[in-house]
């Protein structure tokens, strides 16, 4: 994620999503599709065309003192409704009271989306824009919505008051009510083909072999191959990962998160079932796999893992629960052995 108020210049893939949104009638969307695929992004060239003092067929201007406002993080005809670790990522303000709380280290900042910022987001709707472009309300990840919040917000999208939009952007739109669902239109994220992906890293100081490698890490999802780069691992070193994870190397995960983890050893399980059953793997080389290992014991490897997810941002202590993810996976990978 990006911190800095530096316009940039979106890929091709969702600049031209953006135009095709554009072109269409709504009041409220749910752009959604897996993580990495760039709805967040589209989401803001959307809400900046929809607040542009000079919007042409394109989309925004970038240049007026709407796009600036919205560079700068100071619109006041846009709300952004993000969790406040997301809004802090994305170098957003937090509300006063908020700040106020986190500073005097009442509390940490929230993971979800609270319904005090969410009831905040409902008064603005009701407020007159300060502008002439009516107003946005931004929502991502929604998911991060609680039901509670979540009903806070379905009347003003049900009823909109005055000239206000909605895009809530998702990576796990099915985790949604189905009452938010219903009241959107829906956009399924497009999936850059290969190619388009590779200019786009290598136009950000990746050379061929890196971009090629972080997206066959990442799956084929640009936004998140050039986060995986950002988070300080190293690409190079993915191909050594199931051998690594084989030999019950801890080491080799110093530098990650425990969902970072978590993520890579899903991969490495999927990809094995892949093999196990005559598919083709798809984050790793064949010749990266650990060959052998039983279906049944992948199987059971993989409940596991997804059991870890809902306690891995919580964790009793998160070295113990490595080593365990760890041995775990090497006593599967050597079942065969």
């Amino acid at each position: 994620m990006m911190n800095d108020t530096t316009p940039s210049v979106p890929p091709p893939w969702i600049a031209a999503q953006a135009k095709l949104l554009l072109a269409q009638r709504g009041h409220a969307w749910l752009l959604h599709g897996p993580s990495g695929l760039g709805q967040y992004g589209l989401a803001m060239e959307l809400a900046r065309a929809w607040l542009c003092d000079q919007r042409g067929e394109g989309g925004a201007c970038g240049v007026c003192g709407s796009c600036h406002a919205i560079d700068v993080r100071t619109h006041a005809d846009l709300s952004v409704l993000m969790p406040e670790t997301t809004l802090l990522a994305f170098g957003w303000p937090l509300g006063e009271k908020a700040q106020a709380e986190i500073d005097d280290k009442k509390r940490k900042p929230s993971k979800e989306i609270r319904v005090d910022a969410m009831r905040d987001t409902v008064e603005f709707s009701q407020r007159t824009a300060a502008r002439s472009r009516g107003k946005v309300v931004l929502v991502f990840p929604a998911e991060q919505m609680n039901n509670i919040t979540a009903n806070a917000l379905l009347k003003t999208l049900e009823e909109p008051p005055g000239d206000v939009k909605f895009v809530l952007a998702s990576e796990s739109a099915h985790q949604l009510l189905p009452t938010i669902r219903s009241r959107c239109l829906g956009h399924a994220m497009h999936w850059p083909d290969a190619q388009a992906s590779q200019q786009w890293l290598q136009s950000r100081g990746f050379d061929a072999t890196q971009a090629e490698l972080l997206l066959r890490a990442m799956g084929g999802r640009p936004e998140d191959a050039a986060a995986f780069a950002a988070s300080g691992r190293d690409p190079g070193a993915w191909a050594a990962l199931p051998k690594a994870v084989a030999r019950g190397d801890t080491s080799f995960f110093k530098d990650w998160t425990l969902p970072q983890t978590i993520d890579a050893l899903h991969k490495l399980c999927h990809d094995m079932m892949a093999q196990r059953t005559g598919a083709a793997p798809r984050f790793f080389a064949v010749a990266d796999l650990v060959p052998g290992t039983p279906l049944a014991a992948l199987s059971d490897w993989a409940k596991v893992l997804s059991r870890s997810m809902r306690t891995m941002d919580h964790p009793f202590n998160a070295g113990l629960m490595l080593e365990a993810l760890v041995g775990q996976a090497k006593s599967v990978l050597n079942s065969a052995h």
